[in-house]
């Protein structure tokens, strides 16, 4: 399997330098030359069914074995057995539950097995890397999981401060490893994303601190979301049986991993993008626009997004794989703030895809309401995400899954302003408040995060 850049400027790479890679020469993102379609089988069973759906993703990297070893280890890593449980709200939508890793959110799905991946290459290599990361709450406490005390990592994430859930801070900044370093941007998670697409920019400073990406630009992150989707079909009547889903979305890519699994041949008729007050997504699916506007703070912070990373995978496909064609269309959007589909391209979103908009008043209600009637503590993102479901499913025949992202105790405040209970955190964090915390804070300055991670490196 060979790699191209959504810009089309970029070298081609296998799975390995890929995955080291992160962010394309060009300012793009990497996608499969070729989408490998599904093979017919599947029972539901979540680590085998991981190492076939991925392994034609890194075939000519890592032998078979080598991968199955690492899907299997890294799925040790989480409570339920079964990895991501499927349970039935009251009106027959279905929840898959995303949270049951170290973290307590569906980034850990992927990231667990993202940081296995990195130390197989680069122990193989003889190499060493510094990841650098921007997050809104979640993929932060994820990715620091899933490289800390690894001798061949270095990593360092940006989050904007004051933007992100107590637990989600405390879950980046009490990590006590000699490799792992948090810094509070005074700004958004828009200015932390900047300022790591700017780094990478820099071919200098990329080259100087051996600079790599665990976020969601990097492809093997979108790639181990594939597996869910195509889980949860399975659960629910088989890889050819239609089944839709609903996914809470911010930065886009856990929907895109849909509808890579779509593009590979799971019957997925609809995709429902949910978004809060930051309804950048919605707008561009009901509109075919987007436009940048001021980030506002909601009760579900990692969808606190105007820029939506991953959106340019799906531009890429829809423009026919056309790399200069996705860069002017995002060259105009960066100058003017503004970006318009062509009729042609918007109507052909219209089959299978939805979006829609809750704001934190109808959140509240909804993981309220959820808690009475089915007896399901909801955290917001989940909520947003059950909410599009119920508002935009075409076809009760169909079953409706919708993507449950984090659990509630990381939301413990909105939780309990809805339901009147406050969520505890599992055992294993019971201490989390009391834990001290280690964190720099910076301005959304280039050169002076730059100062910082070149200061910080081993």
């Amino acid at each position: 399997m060979r790699y191209v850049s959504t810009r089309g400027a970029a070298p081609i790479l296998d799975f390995g330098d890929t995955l080291l890679a992160g962010l394309a020469d060009d300012g793009g993102l990497y996608v499969p030359e070729s989408w490998p379609a599904l093979a017919t089988g599947g029972r539901g069973d979540y680590v085998e069914t991981a190492v076939e759906v991925m392994l034609p993703f890194v075939d000519g990297s890592i032998t078979e074995d080598d991968f199955a070893a690492m899907v299997a280890d890294a799925y040790t890593a989480f409570d339920a057995p079964d990895v991501t449980p499927l349970v039935e709200l009251s009106d027959g939508v279905h929840l898959l539950e995303l949270f049951h890793g170290p973290t307590l959110a569906f980034k850990d799905v992927a990231l667990q097995l993202v940081g296995r991946l990195f130390d197989h290459e680069l122990s193989r290599r003889g190499e060493r890397v510094t990841i650098v990361g921007a997050t809104s709450g979640d993929t932060g406490s994820a990715a620091i999981e899933a490289c800390r005390d690894r001798e061949v990592v270095d990593i360092v994430i940006l989050h904007p401060a004051g933007r992100v859930s107590d637990v989600q801070r405390l879950q980046m900044t009490t990590v006590d490893s000699v490799n792992v370093h948090n810094v509070a941007i005074d700004g958004t998670f828009d200015d932390c994303q900047d300022l790591v697409k700017a780094m990478f920019a820099d071919v200098a400073f990329r080259d100087e601190v051996r600079l790599s990406a665990v976020n969601s630009i990097n492809w093997a992150r979108v790639m181990a979301q594939i597996v869910y989707y195509v889980v949860a079909a399975e659960r629910l009547g088989g890889r050819h049986a239609p089944v839709a889903f609903s996914v809470p979305t911010g930065n886009f890519g856990n929907v895109f991993a849909g509808h890579v699994a779509r593009l590979a041949g799971l019957a997925v008729p609809q995709l429902v993008v949910g978004s809060n007050t930051n309804d950048v997504l919605t707008r561009f699916f009901a509109e075919g626009t987007m436009g940048i506007a001021e980030v506002v703070p909601t009760t579900s912070p990692s969808m606190d997004i105007q820029v939506s990373s991953n959106l340019e995978r799906l531009l890429f496909e829809m423009n026919g794989r056309d790399g200069a064609m996705v860069g002017a269309q995002l060259d105009d959007f960066r100058a003017t703030g503004e970006f318009q589909l062509d009729p042609v391209q918007h109507a052909a979103l219209a089959d299978g895809w939805n979006g829609a908009r809750f704001d934190d008043g109808a959140v509240r209600a909804c993981i309220a309401a959820e808690a009475e009637q089915s007896g399901t503590v909801l955290d917001p993102h989940t909520a947003v995400g059950v909410l599009a479901a119920r508002a935009c499913r075409r076809d009760p025949s169909i079953p409706m899954v919708a993507l449950a992202t984090a659990h509630p105790a990381k939301f413990p405040d909105a939780v309990e302003a809805a339901t009147g209970s406050r969520p505890g955190l599992p055992d294993r964090l019971a201490d989390l408040h009391q834990r001290p915390e280690r964190l720099t804070a910076l301005p959304a300055d280039l050169a002076v995060v730059e100062d910082f991670v070149r200061a910080h490196r081993r």
